[in-house]
C-alpha cells in the first residue's frame, strides 16, 4: 500500500475490525454492480470511495431527466449518457484508482456468467424480477455471494444470498421463478428519493462485509424490510427450500 493509499483509507484502517490487512483485501476485490439506477449510483460511489479496487458497472440505460431525483451518480450536465459512463465519471472523481469496466449491455447466459465467476461479490441493483432471477442461477452456478436490494414507492429490502454457505437460501427459494409476478417500476409507482440511497449504502456495506469478512456476518438468512413512513425494519428469518429449481440438486432433477 502506497503513502497516498494509507492516508486516503487512514479511518479504515484506524479500525480493529478492517486495519491494513482488510483495506488490502478491499483493494484487491472485485465487484460486479448490475444496474447503475438508483441502487447502484449509491453502490457504485460508495464501493469506489472505499477503494474497491476493481468495479464492473453493467447497465444498458442512458440517464433521463426524470432519473436525477434519486440517482445521484448522475447529473443535468450528462443527460442522454450512457449510465456506465455517467457513473464512472462519478466513480473516478471520487477515486481515480479504482479500475472500472463500463459496460454498456444487457447480460444474460453465457456472458452473465462468465462476468459472475471473475468477481469476488455481485450487487444486483435491478428492477427486474426476469434479470434478478437470471443473476441469482448465475451466482448459485458460480458460487459467488450476491448481495440482493430493492426500492420501490416508501418501501425498501435488502439481503444477502451466499452459495458457499450450506444453510443460506439463494433468492428463487423466497420468490419462486415461476410465479407470475407484475413488474412493478419507479416510472409507474414512484420511489421516495432517500429510499434508493439508503437500500444502496446498506448494500455496499454487506458488500465490504463480504469482501472482509473480519468486519462482521452478512446477512446471508435474513430479509430486512423498510418502512420508509415509520422508517420501522422489519426482519424474517430466511431458510433454504430443499426442493429449491435453482440451488437445492433435489429440486433441479425433478425440474429435469
Amino acid at each position: 500500500m502506497t503513502d497516498d493509499q494509507l492516508l486516503r483509507y487512514s479511518r479504515h484502517i484506524m479500525l480493529d475490525e478492517i486495519g491494513i490487512e482488510g483495506q488490502e483485501q478491499i483493494l484487491s476485490a472485485h465487484a460486479l454492480i448490475i444496474g447503475a439506477g438508483g441502487l447502484g449510483s449509491s453502490v457504485s460511489l460508495l464501493l469506489a470511495a472505499a477503494g474497491v479496487g476493481r468495479i464492473t458497472l453493467v447497465d444498458d440505460d442512458q440517464v433521463d431527466l426524470t432519473n436525477l431525483q434519486r440517482q445521484i451518480a448522475h447529473t443535468t450536465a450528462r443527460v442522454g449518457m450512457d449510465k456506465v459512463e455517467s457513473a464512472r465519471t462519478a466513480m473516478l472523481e471520487i477515486n481515480p484508482d479504482v479500475r472500472i469496466s463500463a459496460l454498456r449491455e444487457r447480460v444474460e447466459g453465457e456472458r452473465l456468467d462468465q462476468l459472475v465467476s471473475e468477481a469476488t461479490v455481485v450487487l444486483d441493483c435491478t428492477d427486474n424480477y426476469r434479470t434478478r432471477h437470471a443473476i441469482n442461477a448465475a451466482c448459485v452456478r458460480q458460487r459467488k455471494p450476491l448481495v440482493a436490494g430493492a426500492a420501490i414507492r416508501l418501501d425498501g429490502q435488502i439481503t444477502v444470498f451466499d452459495p458457499c454457505q450450506p444453510d443460506s437460501p439463494c433468492y428463487a427459494c423466497l420468490f419462486s421463478p415461476q410465479d407470475q409476478f407484475e413488474e412493478v417500476q419507479c416510472s409507474t409507482m414512484g420511489v421516495f428519493s432517500p429510499m434508493v440511497s439508503i437500500i444502496g449504502s446498506m448494500q455496499a456495506a454487506e458488500a465490504l462485509k463480504l469482501i472482509v469478512p473480519s468486519v462482521g456476518p452478512s446477512l446471508a438468512g435474513r430479509l430486512l424490510m423498510l418502512d420508509g413512513r415509520s422508517m420501522r425494519w422489519t426482519e424474517m428469518r430466511t431458510a433454504r427450500d430443499p426442493e429449491c429449481s435453482v440451488c437445492s440438486s433435489t429440486g433441479a432433477n425433478q425440474g429435469k
